[in-house]
This record gives C-alpha cells, structure tokens and sequence, in this order.
C-alpha cells in the first residue's frame, strides 16, 4: 500500500502537513471539517503538494522532516524553484 504525504494550504495562508493511503477521501474529511483539528477552521483548503512513500513508517518520518522546514523550504516544494526534491 502507497501513502501519500501532502501540504494543504489553509485559508489563513498557514500549511498543513499530514499523511494519509486515500487522498481523495483524507482530503473531503478536510473540507467537511473532520480532518484534523488545526483544518477545522482553517477553511477553504487547497491542495499544494503530495508525494507517495512505500509504508507507513517512510511517511510519517517524511512528514516530520516536511514539518521541522522553514516555511520558504516548504513553499519551494511546490514551486518550480531548483531545490525541489521529492521522494
């Protein structure tokens, strides 16, 4: 099984990071206000970047490093700047 860890930007321009196996159906528990407490009333919610990690395990450390970034790091993952690295 694939998981999927993704940025969501929130209405207050803060992002999000979380991982999830079912993007469709994490994102929808997002926008219905049941994905996680920080998203509840952080909405409208965009999709700003997702990557696929093979387990559970490599998500979750993928997250936590996505997490200790600055914020100009986190936003250079889902431009087109050169230092974009995904795994």
């Amino acid at each position: 099984m694939k998981w999927i860890v993704y940025i969501l930007e929130c209405s207050d321009n803060s992002l999000y990071t979380g991982i999830t196996n079912d993007l469709e159906w994490r994102l929808e528990e997002h926008r219905m206000g049941r994905g996680a407490k920080y998203t509840k009333h952080r909405r409208p919610l965009t999709m700003r970047y997702s990557e696929y990690q093979d387990t559970k395990g490599a998500a979750l450390k993928r997250e936590a490093a996505i997490k200790s970034l600055k914020r100009s790091k986190k936003l250079a993952l889902f431009s087109n700047k050169p230092d974009h690295h995904s795994t």
